[in-house]
Parts: structure tokens; C-alpha cells; sequence
């Protein structure tokens, strides 16, 4: 069977996603636009939108990298975590990827890069000391299968679009504040409809961003299962991260979805709502997957 059966799929998936998040956002500024009596809104969100998908694609990884102050190593620096990544992009027959370190006692790991020639592998030290080889195997194969499923790109684009959706809805509700006119400001149900879209279209795309990473976690678990051949290994260091009480130094919400576990500790046990808004899928469901016979 083939490891990364959805590679094929998610990239279609991404630019469906890219083209789907351009014209709604095109949709949205034109509205705006209409409704202020001014298309300076329009241009912005076209400009904007195009300009921003262009250097998340090039510089998306150099980004997350900074944000979570990971540093490159060598082979020389950790011989042992080289040969390991190693072994399992010949198994998965995937290009060796850079090896980043965190300084951070919260055991923890996440994959970036735009393709599979650059991916890029970020692991805490926290999370080296913590696992044991069999369960650091099964993390790594799991960033590997992000990698390798192409889904690391489409994650990072669908995140950058989002964050231009809720700057171009932000901006609608400012200038509604501020008292500017508009053409058909005499119609009260389509100013009501203005102020729904500042709201509804921020939260629709939080929503759609926040259910992807969820599915991509779930197809990342399965695809390192298959890896390793031994999915017990994930199910283990998946415990382990998830009981580790540490928060990550340079959590925030930008990134978090791309981490293995939520590096915000304490907030699965939430309501059904605030379920909807979590970047990952809850753990104990993952390792249930793991340890039975569906993987």
C-alpha cells in the first residue's frame, strides 16, 4: 500500500482550497465595496489576497521557523536523531528534510515546507529527552507524513487566506464605525446584512481552517502507522506529550495547528462549541484509532 496515497489528492485539495478562499474573499471586498460606495476595498482584497498567497508559498516555512525560534542543526550536532530521520525518508522514499531543534521543555513536533525537496522537521528538546527511540520514531514518521501527504502547504495557505478574510471584514467594520456613507446606508436590511458578514465570515473560515487540521492529523496518524509498522509507538509518545502539564514558550495561535498536540495544555475538555475552534483532533480519539485494527 501506498504510504502517501493522498499526496496527489491534497495537492489538488490545495488549490481547490486557494482558488475556493480568493474568490470568496473577491466576493467579499466587491460587497464591501458596494456597501461603502468605494472599491478601494476591492483592490485591497485582490492585491492583497495574491500578494500574500504568493510569499506565504516562498517564505511560509522561514516564517513558522522564526515564530517558534527553531534553530537548524547539523548531523554532527545530533548524530543519533540524523540517522533516524534518515532511515525513515528511505522507508517512506522521501528526500531528507532539515532538521530543526526548539528549545523548550514541552515535548512537541511539527513539519513545514511547501514541498517534500523542502521540508523542514522541528522537534522540541523537551520532547527528545521525554520519548523513548520506538516513540520518537513514530513522532517523526508523523511529521514525515505531513510532508509527505503535501498537506503542510495547504494548511499554511488556508491560514494565511483566513487571516485576509478577517483583515478584510475588520476593516469593513471599522469604516462602519467610523460613520462612512455608503449609497444604500437608507437600507436597514442590507446594513444588518454588512454587520452579519463581519461576523459570519471570519467565523465560517476559522471553522473550515480548524476542520482541516483536524482531518490532516488524523491522515498524518495513519500514514505513520503504516511507516513505522508499529502504531503503537505513535500511540504511546502521543500519550505522553498530551499528559506533559509544560506549556510551549512560543505558543501561539498562528502556529499551534501545526504541532503534533496542541501546545496549549488544558483545552479539550471544552463544550461541543468551543470544540468547533480546536486545531486538533482530541487524543485519547487518536490513540483509540491507533491501538485498534483500522490502521
Amino acid at each position: 500500500m501506498d504510504i502517501y496515497s493522498q499526496a496527489d489528492s491534497n495537492v489538488k485539495k490545495t488549490w481547490f482550497y486557494l482558488t475556493t478562499f480568493l474568490i470568496l474573499t473577491i466576493l467579499i471586498g466587491w460587497f464591501i465595496s458596494f456597501l461603502t460606495d468605494t472599491y478601494i476595498v476591492l483592490w485591497i482584497a485582490v492585491i492583497y489576497s495574491f500578494l500574500i498567497s504568493f510569499i506565504a508559498y516562498w517564505n511560509s516555512d522561514k516564517v513558522v521557523l522564526k515564530m517558534s525560534g527553531a534553530k537548524a542543526i547539523e548531523k554532527k550536532d545530533n548524530p543519533e536523531l540524523y540517522r533516524l530521520v534518515e532511515n525513515l525518508c528511505i522507508a517512506g522514499g522521501l528526500p531528507l528534510p532539515k532538521i530543526y531543534i526548539i528549545q523548550d521543555s514541552q515535548p512537541n513536533a511539527f513539519a513545514t515546507g511547501r514541498n517534500p525537496q523542502n521540508g523542514v522537521v522541528a522537534v522540541t528538546t523537551g520532547l527528545l529527552e521525554r520519548l523513548e527511540k520506538a516513540e520518537l520514531e513514530g513522532v517523526i514518521a508523523h511529521e514525515l507524513s505531513h510532508i509527505g501527504n503535501r498537506d503542510a502547504l495547504m494548511q499554511t495557505i488556508i491560514v494565511v487566506l483566513v487571516g485576509v478574510i478577517v483583515l478584510i471584514t475588520d476593516l469593513f467594520l471599522r469604516i462602519t464605525l467610523s460613520g462612512s456613507r455608503s449609497k444604500n446606508s437608507g437600507g436597514p436590511i442590507i446594513l444588518i446584512a454588512a454587520l452579519v458578514l463581519s461576523i459570519l465570515a471570519p467565523l465560517a473560515a476559522y471553522i473550515l481552517k480548524f476542520a482541516i487540521s483536524r482531518k490532516r492529523e488524523f491522515l498524518a496518524d495513519a500514514s505513520a502507522a503504516l511507516l513505522t509498522r508499529y502504531p503503537e509507538g505513535l500511540a504511546r509518545a502521543l500519550e505522553k506529550i498530551s499528559q506533559d502539564p509544560r506549556q510551549l514558550k512560543k505558543a501561539n495561535d498562528a502556529t499551534a495547528h501545526l504541532y503534533i498536540i496542541n501546545p496549549f495544555r488544558g483545552q479539550e475538555n471544552q463544550s461541543w462549541f468551543k470544540k468547533l475552534f480546536l486545531t486538533h483532533p482530541p487524543t485519547q480519539q487518536r490513540i483509540a484509532i491507533l491501538r485498534s485494527k483500522n490502521i
